[in-house]
């Protein structure tokens, strides 16, 4: 029997929040918030506005909703909306869902008109003081970081060129640069990618025009001081998928799997192809450079993550093969090596959204933080019904150096979101600080912001938000400072 999930039955499992827009002044808390805790955690993630017109349909093509946590005085607000894409537009002036399938207008209505049909629900991003929602199909929508208005999209005056954007653009520590991509930069289903380096004050630094061995999805990469490493892995598509009116994106199990090495301010020329096995590298946690090395640790899978993905040969999905685990790819420029070797480094912790403390993209670190799925803690299917498969239970701090973990188990009646971590000042050491992360009771019907000490987790719960509602799915989040955006209150 082939298991099929979509986007109704990701939604049904999960208690989503549905179509309302919300702000909490001065939020209930349980415990104590820190008073090093000054700033904002912004989340996007997707909320449907209307019922996806397929019960098969991908949830990722929700609608965007952003939504943000302030902290100043020991106190936090809460506000949350829809993103004011042109997509949103076209649905609230009929007051219906005209819309097809995830990333395949074929199926929209006709006399949509409209021109982006992003929804804009993958990650909030900070770059020169501005605030984004960013989805890779699509350049980047600034948001007004205090009111989470719409304002527009953003080319970078014009430096940059691709009519997508990465959902991971990362931001050198040193340098202060920006290095994003595109990836379908010249069309639905082209094979191109742009990759530009761009100053802190938007100037253009560089760009890299590649070709990949096959269009994939190319969700995220990792830098190093003088890299980047772009996995490329078997969610693929192709205009005869498309005009077949299939979800975008759908797994290939013959596929190798390849890593592109590419020198920053190099050439195409310049760039160093590594293959391995099937493999699915959807998010990374750090790369650095180690004697003629580079070294990726990244969550991994052996399979296709996503079953609302369908295989392209309809095999059934492989929840086995799905599972994603910390693993650690070592690439040797040295040698003549066309693969890499690959360690796993904790088996025992499933789990695909892993954090660092960004000030260390790059360079030498040592912890990584991740909500991941331990199936021996207690679930109470009595007051939450029914868990969604693997649903991620705790938090954890890993230890990259020793291969230790301390964990936080959330709770018997929900699940995780991703966390962020916050550190306790600027100048603090390598994970000294705060995780934050949203915890959804399906048996309370409401959501909560977790704050953990990033130190020991293992001590429990600094302080607990209690919202009053549901909170709408979260894909990503990020945490801005007080340096970053200023506020008053």
């Amino acid at each position: 029997m082939v298991e099929r999930f979509g986007a109704t039955d990701i939604a049904n499992n999960f208690h989503g929040a549905a179509r309302f827009e919300a702000e909490v002044i001065d939020c209930e808390v349980i415990g104590a918030l820190p008073a090093a805790l000054e700033g904002t955690f912004y989340r996007l993630g997707g909320d449907w506005l209307y019922p996806p017109r397929f019960a098969d349909d991908a949830p990722f093509n929700a609608d965007g909703y952003i939504s943000m946590f302030r902290f100043a005085n020991g106190s936090v607000d809460y506000k949350g909306r829809f993103v004011r894409t042109e997509r949103y537009a076209a649905q609230r002036a009929v007051r219906r869902q005209r819309f097809g399938r995830y990333r395949n207008p074929r199926a929209d209505d006709p006399d949509t008109g409209v021109v982006n049909r992003t929804v804009a629900n993958t990650t909030p991003f900070i770059f020169a003081g501005r605030l984004f929602a960013l989805k890779e199909d699509s350049r980047p929508l600034i948001i007004d970081p205090h009111s989470l208005e719409t304002l527009g999209e953003w080319d970078f005056d014009g430096v940059y060129s691709s009519p997508t954007f990465t959902a991971h653009p990362k931001i050198d520590p040193v340098s202060g640069e920006l290095i994003c991509m595109g990836y379908e930069a010249e069309g639905e289903a082209s094979n191109a990618v742009h990759i530009h380096a761009i100053a802190p004050d938007g100037g253009a630094r560089w760009r890299l025009d590649l070709t990949m061995p096959y269009v994939s999805m190319l969700h995220d990469f990792a830098i190093t001081r003088h890299h980047i490493v772009l996995p490329v892995y078997g969610l693929v598509t192709g205009r005869e998928r498309l005009e077949a009116g299939e979800v975008h994106w759908g797994w290939d199990p013959n596929r190798p799997s390849h890593v592109a090495v590419i020198p920053r301010g190099g050439t195409a020329r310049d760039v160093r192809w590594f293959t391995g096995p099937p493999r699915a590298i959807v998010h990374v946690l750090n790369a650095v450079e180690e004697d003629g090395k580079i070294i990726l640790d990244a969550p991994v899978s052996d399979g296709n993550p996503f079953p609302f993905f369908p295989a392209v040969d309809g095999s059934a999905w492989d929840r086995r093969a799905a599972r994603t685990t910390i693993r650690r790819l070592t690439f040797d420029l040295r040698s003549d090596a066309r693969t890499w070797t690959e360690e796993a480094l904790f088996p025992d912790a499933p789990g695909s959204l892993g954090r660092i403390d960004d000030r260390f993209a790059s360079l030498p670190y040592r912890y990584a933080f991740m909500e991941y799925a331990d199936p021996t803690r207690p679930y109470d299917m009595a007051r939450a019904g029914k868990a969604p498969p693997s649903i991620s239970n705790c938090y954890a701090r890993f230890d990259m150096r020793d291969r230790t973990m301390r964990s936080f188990f959330a709770g018997d009646s929900g699940a995780l979101q991703e966390c962020c971590f916050v550190p306790r000042c600027a100048d603090a050491p390598e994970g000294d600080g705060f995780l934050i992360g949203v915890y959804s009771d399906f048996a309370e019907r409401r959501s909560e912001l977790i704050v953990l000490d990033a130190r020991q987790p293992d001590a429990g719960a600094l302080a607990r938000v209690i919202m009053p509602f549901r909170l709408s799915s979260q894909v990503h989040g990020v945490w801005a400072s007080r340096q970053a955006i200023d506020f008053r209150r």
